[in-house]
């Protein structure tokens, strides 16, 4: 079960072969200043899988899986930008700047369950207003925490990935996997 509306999520857990049903969990993400950016991926992560959970009655004989992912610029969190004002701020302040990329899974199972959180380093090229402009006509940048998507055409921006490529998409694969495994639904290996 997969915890996530993400189209990318589907698009990445369908890749590695898992087969899985969505519900979707509706939880507040609210950032609180005090809260490090990995602590609060980690925390919604884990209410994701406790209200999906909760709504199909606690007893699960399946896996739960959930995950949240947030960029990190000096400690803030860049979330999915409201508008393209925001949303030019964000590129702007990214461009010629590494950061890092959070995502936390979690793996609820009968018996159990894991955690893991990956962080990945993401160094942008140097972005001319043109540059920033181009890729916003695009509209990828909705609904993108950061305001950028590296599955497409984002990745033009980016200059450098020191950690998983997932992690930046929203699951990072092989840890994800790892997670399976820990609730038996993918075989050990």
């Amino acid at each position: 079960m997969l915890a996530s509306g993400s189209p990318r999520r589907r698009e990445l857990l369908t890749s590695i072969g898992v087969a899985f049903d969505v519900v979707v969990s509706d939880v507040d993400e609210s950032w609180s200043l005090d809260e490090r950016p990995d602590a609060y991926v980690e925390r919604v992560a884990a209410a994701k899988a406790a209200a999906v959970l909760d709504r199909l009655g606690g007893a699960v004989d399946t896996c739960v899986l959930a995950a949240d992912t947030t960029v990190d610029l000096g400690g803030e969190i860049l979330a999915k930008p409201p508008a393209a004002d925001d949303a030019r701020r964000r590129l702007a302040s990214l461009s010629g700047r590494t950061h890092q990329v959070h995502t936390a899974v979690v793996g609820h199972c009968p018996g159990g369950g894991s955690t893991v959180t990956v962080t990945t380093d993401v160094t942008f090229a140097r972005l001319s207003a043109p540059a920033i402009d181009w890729y916003l006509s695009l509209g990828e940048h909705l609904d993108k925490a950061g305001a950028y998507g590296m599955q497409s055409a984002g990745a033009a921006l980016v200059e450098r990935i020191d950690g998983s490529p997932s992690n930046v998409i929203g699951l990072p694969l092989v840890e994800t996997i790892g997670v399976l495994r820990a609730c038996g639904v993918v075989a050990a290996g």
